[in-house]
């Protein structure tokens, strides 16, 4: 329960909450996963206010759920078609897998490796998103997605209409330039790190799939990744210079990276 709130991931058991053979204790984590993704602030003004017309407004959770029911129809179909199982059990094993990922919690109830490829590049989507800000998940945040998205509309209205003054808002206040910038340029920095930490984790030896799967599920703070470092495997066979790095990372992914890259720049120690 503790793990599951705070989206840590950390089971009882080796198997992780496969090894439990449950239907009913993977429901129940999938809710509490599912609501731990969700902003604690709205989380209050529901269960403590009863404002629930302010939870049903907010973009960011809109959104949040809107991607988790996307990738969740996503992956039962395509474990209805490449499989035999049956429609509960793909709804379930598909809907606990992406909210596990989306809200970087990192439990396990089923080896997605042995499932069809396609499916595994949908986890890797998945592993980027992340929840909503103000959560205890990590990723890249739901908002951020939202500010990207409507910058890039904007983008597309401009070519047609270069005159029109068209303003981005989420929950009808309009975001600021600065803020644009910001989100901007945490996409930048996020990309930079990846291609950096990808091609360093394939210096020290990991295959180009390995490298990069052990970067995004450390930045995102996800856990579970493909390749070696899939559920059914343990992050125990990286090399111990992989392991520093990935320290590093989710370090960096966990206290958001302008935070902790801030800390590397000369101009931060000079004295002022």
């Amino acid at each position: 329960a503790m793990s599951t709130t705070a989206t840590g991931g950390f089971s009882t058991k080796q198997d992780s909450i496969a090894a439990f053979q449950s239907p009913s204790i993977e429901y129940v984590i999938l809710v509490f996963m599912f609501l731990s993704g969700i902003n604690f602030s709205l989380l209050y003004l529901l269960f403590l206010k009863g404002r629930i017309k302010k939870l049903l407004k907010d973009t960011e959770l809109k959104w949040y759920i809107s991607t988790v029911t996307f990738f969740t129809i996503l992956i039962t179909i395509g474990l209805l078609l490449s499989s035999s199982i049956s429609i509960e059990e793909a709804f379930r094993k598909a809907s606990f897998l992406v909210v596990s990922l989306q809200t970087t919690c990192g439990f396990i109830t089923a080896d997605y490796m042995q499932w069809a490829p396609p499916l595994w590049m949908l986890t890797t989507i998945i592993t980027y998103c992340g929840a909503c800000a103000g959560s205890t998940s990590g990723g890249i945040k739901c908002i951020r997605a939202v500010i990207m998205f409507r910058i890039a509309k904007n983008e597309f209205k401009h070519i047609i209409h270069p005159n029109a003054v068209l303003p981005v808002r989420v929950n009808e206040t309009v975001v600021s330039s600065t803020t644009k910038s910001t989100v901007l340029a945490f996409f930048v920095v996020f990309a930079l790190l990846v291609f950096a930490g990808w091609f360093i984790m394939m210096v020290i030896g990991l295959d180009f799939d390995d490298a990069y799967s052990v970067v995004i599920s450390s930045l995102a703070n996800v856990g579970p990744g493909i390749g070696m470092c899939g559920p059914a495997f343990s992050w125990d066979a990286l090399p111990d210079a992989a392991k520093w790095l990935s320290t590093l990372y989710m370090l960096i992914g966990r206290l958001e990276l302008f935070t902790v890259l801030l800390l590397l720049t000369p101009g931060f120690w000079r004295k002022r």
